[in-house]
């Protein structure tokens, strides 16, 4: 069994002490074989705020880690760096993959950069991402799980979030299920949810989507505070989904909902 810990929107700069020691120590009960961060790792893209990314990273010491850029790693107000070179300080900090892959026996997981230069907040799947993680879906073994990794969101359960689903989202949808994508985890909004997309979209096979709130950063929304997500890959159809949230009061991320993805 591989276990995911799903980190997201840390956006260290913003991060609160207490908030990441108990992750800290959440992640060091839970033993996770992969760290998932799915984008926005820091608030303004700012290299003592990789560095303090870095750091909390290695902290965690967990074995294998996937990371993507979110809309927050690249330079805002640096225009000159975000033309010439927008993830270079990411690049620095978290290595030379800005779509990373991941495989192990039960399971693959793959990176997607939905950020852009020229988008402020918004992402987008070109029709060469679509089709490049549709063939790596295609070629994975029959027992691995299929999981995909964005930043902005394939889908949201909301009217008022539509304005955040990634550009390209209904395509991808249609191609990746088709090619055998099991979940798309995805961020940016600060909203842990879950979605069916095979009832939503009427489609033959199981696919969902799973966001991920905020990690340890103090932007949290007043109907969603900080949160992580684990996943333990049990089989390809059987994926055990962990919401872990942090309560105040305890001082330490407390487990929420126990969702059966399969």
């Amino acid at each position: 069994m591989t276990r995911l810990l799903q980190v997201s929107d840390a956006h260290f700069g913003t991060e609160r002490p207490q908030v990441v020691e108990a992750l800290v120590s959440l992640s060091s009960r839970l033993a996770p074989h992969l760290l998932v961060l799915s984008g926005d790792l820091t608030q303004r893209a700012r290299r003592s705020q990789f560095a303090a990314a870095a750091a909390f990273v290695r902290r965690l010491a967990i074995p294998g880690l996937l990371a993507i850029p979110g809309n927050h790693d690249l330079p805002l107000f640096d225009l000159v760096t975000r033309a010439v070179a927008p993830y270079a300080r990411y690049l620095q900090a978290f290595g030379p993959e800005l779509e990373p892959r991941f495989s192990a026996s039960d399971c693959l997981v793959l990176g997607v950069k939905t950020t852009r230069r020229y988008r402020h907040t918004d992402g987008e799947i070109s029709l060469e991402q679509r089709e490049s993680i549709a063939d790596a879906l295609r070629a994975a073994r029959p027992e691995q799980a299929r999981i995909i990794v964005l930043h902005q969101p394939i889908a949201v359960p909301r009217l008022s979030e539509v304005q955040n689903v990634v550009h390209g989202a209904e395509a991808a949808i249609v191609a990746w299920h088709d090619a055998g994508a099991d979940i798309i985890l995805g961020g940016h909004i600060h909203l842990p949810f879950v979605l069916p997309l095979h009832e939503l979209r009427s489609l033959p096979r199981p696919l969902w989507a799973v966001n991920a709130g905020t990690a340890v950063s103090s932007r949290i929304r007043h109907d969603a505070g900080n949160s992580v997500n684990v996943l333990d890959v049990v089989a390809r159809r059987r994926v055990e989904l962990q919401q872990w949230t942090y309560r105040e009061a305890a001082g330490e991320f407390v487990l929420g909902a126990t969702l059966q993805l399969g």
